[in-house]
């Protein structure tokens, strides 16, 4: 969905976050790279870009 509903967590790379930004006055916004917000859809849940994608530190 575009926005939270309820307890719903999001991961995203925008610059702010504050409560209700994302639709949602309970959901939680994770703020995280690029890389990491495409880890956590490809995953399913917040994970290590490093590990999804073989990359080094």
């Amino acid at each position: 969905p575009d926005k939270l509903v309820g307890d719903q967590l999001c991961a995203s790379s925008s610059n702010r976050n504050f409560k209700g930004r994302q639709g949602s006055s309970t959901g939680r916004t994770v703020l995280m790279s690029p890389v990491m917000v495409v880890a956590a859809a490809v995953k399913g849940h917040v994970a290590d870009a490093r590990e999804v994608f073989g990359l080094s530190a």
